[in-house]
């Protein structure tokens, strides 16, 4: 708040704006963690008068206690926006061979990228299965939904299976360790890696490159409850594929992206063949790269013994065989 003080009037009276001097903006942007924009014109303050009385001047009665609701209102509303959480929703589903889209998005604030994949009852049942045998005792409150029946596809059937995984997933996340745990993640995104791999080691970089970055879409989604270092494998493969369709900015940035977690999670050859990747592109693009020739001379001088160094390609070709 900016208070201009009228002439006469005496700084520090403590003299603020009411609650019905306070309105909402409606042309303000809205943004995660705010509650909206308030603003209030010089006029609308209320200022000392002659005739208030001695230490209140120009304060309504009540406005004290009513700012008091509004402030703590405000701390509620900014408490709940810090709240956020995965919401998942199935809404579709073939009723062929039983394939349901699952949409993954943030709550809390507006989520214009929804980012989806598509499973099986097979993948789901291989997912409690999994959880079941790591952490039994959490899944208690998540009960996975029975198979249908032989010959019971219909429509109805369907979509009643659809809900029951909806609230599923949904319980599963409700489920602190297991919504951090790597078997949660792997869920949503290693078949799409397992798939980018294999297109990109048969040459094919553009449909690979555009299967990584559905990948990323959704791994930023769990990043809050994954390890920082959940992103560095799709992040190291889409540099391979951009560096190999000629796209060398593209490649620096999806390398620079991946480096911090690899320095500090990530295994020593993975950093180092980020560092050697980003030398050769930094040095094509006309960036500075001192820092990240002395990074990685500092590292090779740190390995005992002789260390055959990978490239970057030859590490990710190597993962998700």
């Amino acid at each position: 708040w900016s208070h201009v003080a009228p002439p006469g009037s005496r700084p520090g009276s403590g003299v603020r704006p009411s609650v019905g001097d306070l309105q909402m903006d409606p042309g303000a942007p809205m943004e995660a963690g705010a509650a909206g924009l308030f603003t209030a014109t010089a006029s609308a303050l209320p200022f000392p008068s002659p005739a208030a009385p001695a230490g209140r001047p120009g304060v309504p009665g009540g406005s004290a206690s009513t700012t008091r609701e509004l402030q703590q209102d405000w701390r509620e509303q900014k408490q709940r926006d810090r709240s956020v959480r995965l919401l998942f929703q199935i809404p579709s589903a073939q009723i062929l061979h039983s394939v349901y889209t699952v949409v993954v998005m943030r709550s809390g604030r507006f989520d214009s990228r929804q980012a989806s994949v598509q499973r099986r009852y097979s993948d789901f049942r291989r997912l409690h299965q999994e959880l079941r045998a790591e952490l039994q005792e959490e899944l208690e409150e998540a009960p996975l939904p029975p198979r249908l029946l032989t010959g019971n596809f219909s429509a109805a059937a369907i979509a009643a299976r659809r809900l029951a995984l909806q609230d599923y997933l949904a319980a599963l996340f409700s489920a602190r360790r297991v919504r951090r745990s790597p078997r949660f993640a792997a869920f949503f995104t290693e078949a799409e890696q397992r798939r980018a791999h294999g297109l990109l080691r048969s040459g094919r970089f553009r449909p690979a490159a555009e299967q990584l970055q559905a990948v990323l879409e959704v791994q930023e989604k769990l990043l809050p409850w994954q390890g920082a270092a959940l992103t560095v494998p799709a992040l190291c493969a889409l540099a391979v594929c951009h560096r190999d369709l000629d796209e060398p900015e593209r490649a620096f940035a999806a390398a620079q992206r991946a480096l911090p977690a690899a320095r500090r999670y990530g295994p020593r050859s993975h950093r180092a063949a980020l560092l050697d990747a980003l030398l050769d592109l930094g040095y094509r693009l006309g960036r500075p790269v001192a820092q990240l020739q002395d990074e990685l001379t500092a590292l090779r001088d740190a390995e005992r013994g002789p260390v055959a160094p990978r490239s970057l390609k030859e590490l990710v070709v190597q993962e998700f065989l």
